[in-house]
């Protein structure tokens, strides 16, 4: 890897491109000076169609002077702009900081509309038709791409529309959750809960826990071994938002319903990650976005 973050590869490229340009200059005039061989009428000899002869005359004037200033114009473009390997130009241009400029931009042409929802409770956020539409136009901007455009999520993916929080629906919570993202790790438990057969119990017993089709007998075996799930899920299995764990009582499964699901997720566990975006978003977006987002679950917030 060292190969890659060594001076070689700016000299590299910043060589292939200066040689790239003289060569350029070299064919224009090896093209000028050279000769072919023609008969007295300045033809080449080449004929096709019976009649159609090619001549050698030279090339346009104004196209040869086209050619010169394009190859100006690419040494005068490299000397004020990035594009000999790390040489940064002149005008030190990047595209990092012309970004950098359009988002400030357009941060100080919206700043009064944002600093009207700044004085709204999320609440009244929710339900300002002109605040929704702009925290739409974020959702699906930022979040569409993993909770889907309707917000239903997928599986390994919560659904943002059913009232169901891992680390809870309030707005002060969700805009924390889109602030500094969240990890959920499930740990592999199958060595704790015993062999493929208690896990095989358990996983009846946790679906009971929720009233979903279940082996009443395994179920039983199981509510034993589920003393290693309660650390985090709690006794009664209704999870704890402060962990992020999953309430196993109220029938919604994140990543997966039935038995098998439950034994993949014992034996295999799970890491999830919901990826922070305080450096894509700024403090009064998140704002708007996070109430917009509680609104999907609480209805009472619509716009009027």
């Amino acid at each position: 890897m060292s190969d890659f973050t060594s001076d070689f590869w700016s000299i590299y490229i910043a060589g292939v491109t200066v040689v790239s340009i003289l060569a350029c200059l070299l064919l224009l005039w090896f093209s000028g000076k050279a000769r072919a061989m023609t008969a007295d009428d300045n033809t080449t000899g080449h004929v096709w169609d019976g009649d159609l002869r090619e001549m050698n005359n030279p090339l346009p004037r104004w196209w040869a002077w086209l050619f010169v200033i394009t190859i100006v114009f690419a040494l005068g473009y490299l000397v004020l702009y990035p594009g000999l390997g790390s040489y940064a130009g002149t005008l030190g241009w990047t595209q990092i900081g012309e970004f950098k400029a359009e988002v400030a931009a357009g941060e100080r042409e919206t700043a009064p509309l944002y600093a009207k929802f700044a004085a709204m409770t999320p609440e009244a956020i929710a339900g300002d038709p002109q605040a929704q539409a702009i925290g739409e136009r974020l959702f699906m901007n930022n979040c569409s791409q993993c909770h889907g455009s309707d917000a239903r999520g997928a599986k390994g993916i919560p659904n943002l529309t059913d009232g169901d929080w891992l680390h809870g629906g309030t707005p002060d919570k969700i805009k924390e959750t889109i602030t500094l993202g969240r990890i959920g790790n499930m740990p592999p438990m199958a060595a704790a809960v015993g062999n493929a057969e208690d896990v095989k119990n358990l996983a009846n017993y946790v679906l009971s826990l929720s009233k979903s089709p279940n082996d009443s007998v395994r179920a039983a075996l199981g509510k034993e071994k589920f003393v290693v799930c309660a650390a985090c899920h709690g006794m009664d299995g209704k999870g704890n938002q402060a962990l992020g764990s999953p309430n196993l009582t109220d029938g919604i499964w994140l990543h997966g319903f039935g038995e098998n699901a439950i034994i993949a997720m014992v034996n295999n566990g799970k890491v999830n990650q919901m990826p922070a975006q305080a450096d894509r978003l700024n403090v009064n977006q998140i704002q708007v976005l996070a109430s917009y987002v509680w609104g999907l679950s609480n209805n009472t917030a619509k716009p009027k």
